[in-house]
């Protein structure tokens, strides 16, 4: 019962929300001003408005898959919001759907993470490796089968529009998603965000090109998808090929992957140990001296300097790993990265 409530409430919108507190608060105030109306009774209503609050999202799902007729599936929650104002923007938001698979794949184990097994594993090491927020990990798995399960009822109708740059953790999705879609005859389509980066936005004078799609302003992609719309569809033979790239993944036992020469390449958690240590070194040279160094920013001064997209969690872990190793000193609670210093022991 927990675990649907807290579904429920994060899939209302801002409306829905206020709608719902404004019912719970005047009940409430009913009950404390004895108008004959008794607890009890508000325990029913609140009850029979979750019930029929329940019923309401299950109609608008229904409504919902018989009017769109493209589903975009996105890796992370960033780039989804940007998408949803690009669509907003361009009229489409009621014709085109979005799924969201919230997570980093570049870190944490991927073995079988396209059954129940491998997501209580990848679970299991998040839980034990990564700081991330106690609601975020209590909803993990259940959060996890039901984005697989939606993916996997894209209605047969639907054009199907995967958005990936060209690193580590949309790729690796990619080859998952179209792993659980090779029963699917749908078109799919995928939007390549650096190449659509080069082609509209690209300035010589101009230094940058984006890690992943959550760089990318809802602007910019409302442009790319305009110019673009339904990027390059691939053809079974190039979706045969990448889900049978996510079998060999799937077997990898390594918790970290990289983007090289256009390649998933896994490499050990260490990989970024010595450029960690090497980052603390500078800042006590540049201090003259070996003091205490807020983590987060020497997490910030790591992750702004990688040309990989990992995240400042996985950067965090291993922060706390090289203390546990004795490599440094530690002063505060490594509860979150803003609580603590490090300096090189």
């Amino acid at each position: 019962m927990f675990d649907k409530i807290i579904d429920t409430i994060n899939h209302l919108d801002d409306t829905e929300l206020k709608s719902l507190l404004l019912q719970v608060f005047l009940r409430m105030q009913t009950v404390e001003e004895r108008k004959g109306y008794s607890e009890q009774q508000f325990f029913l209503d609140i009850k029979n408005t979750f019930n029929d609050l329940l019923a309401y999202k299950k109609n608008q799902a229904s409504v919902e898959q018989t009017q769109f007729h493209t589903t975009h599936i996105v890796f992370g929650d960033s780039p989804t919001g940007s998408l949803k104002i690009a669509l907003k923007e361009s009229d489409l938001i009621q014709q085109e759907n979005i799924i969201n698979c919230s997570d980093l794949f570049s870190i944490g184990p991927i073995w079988n993470l396209h059954d129940a097994q491998g997501i209580n594993n990848r679970y299991e090491w998040l839980r034990t490796h990564i700081n991330m927020d106690e609601e975020l990990l209590f909803t993990y798995e259940k959060s996890f089968q039901q984005t697989i399960l939606n993916i996997e009822q894209i209605p047969s109708h639907h054009t199907i529009v995967i958005w990936v740059g060209e690193n580590a953790h949309e790729q690796t999705a990619l080859r998952l998603v179209l792993y659980v879609l090779k029963e699917k005859t749908n078109d799919i389509a995928m939007i390549n965000i650096n190449d659509a980066y080069k082609t509209h936005f690209d300035r010589p004078e101009i230094d940058f090109t984006p890690r992943h799609m959550g760089e990318l302003s809802s602007k910019q992609l409302k442009q790319i998808y305009e110019n673009g719309k339904n990027g390059n569809a691939l053809t079974q033979t190039e979706r045969k090929k990448l889900e049978q790239q996510w079998e060999q993944l799937c077997e990898d036992k390594e918790v970290l992957r990289i983007w090289e020469s256009n390649k998933i390449i896994s490499v050990p958690e260490t990989f970024y140990d010595e450029y960690i240590i090497n980052t603390v070194k500078k800042f006590h040279k540049k201090k003259k001296s070996i003091e205490f160094i807020k983590s987060a920013r020497i997490i910030g001064e790591v992750i702004g300097h990688l040309n990989q997209y990992v995240g400042d969690q996985f950067i965090e872990y291993r922060v706390r790993r090289l203390i546990v190793d004795g490599i440094f000193d530690i002063e505060g609670v490594p509860k979150a990265m803003r609580y603590y210093s490090i300096k090189i022991r």
